[in-house]
């Protein structure tokens, strides 16, 4: 089985900045796209940014230009790193791993963007 791992989360001002990582382990031969989605209060999960094992990336548009996603496959980690916070991120994001059509999910990390 995969294990994703998020750390990161935590409280920052609206323009701040925060850096989110996501270790995999277990079968995580071949491990192919990886990402983050979030869910809000009251709202249903959305995709925030993925990348593929070519590092082709995908990025909601409400983060798109102060969201960088990318990961580090010697360290097995997927990193979303977060500028120009808003209130609106608020959120819990969840790291996202696809290992051979099997699709897996970290416990979440709270992001809170104070305004």
């Amino acid at each position: 089985q995969v294990q994703l791992v998020e750390s990161g989360g935590g409280l920052v001002q609206a323009g701040g900045s925060l850096s989110l990582s996501c270790v995999a382990s277990g079968s995580i031969f071949r491990i192919d796209t990886m990402g983050w989605y979030r869910q809000a209060p009251g709202k249903q999960r959305e995709l925030v940014a993925t990348i593929t094992r070519g590092s082709v990336t995908n990025y909601a548009e409400s983060v798109k230009d102060r969201f960088t996603v990318s990961r580090d496959n010697a360290k097995n980690t997927v990193y979303l790193q977060m500028n120009g916070l808003k209130f609106d991120d608020t959120a819990v994001y969840y790291c996202y791993g696809r290992v051979v059509g099997n699709n897996y999910w970290g416990q979440g990390t709270q992001v809170t963007v104070s305004s």
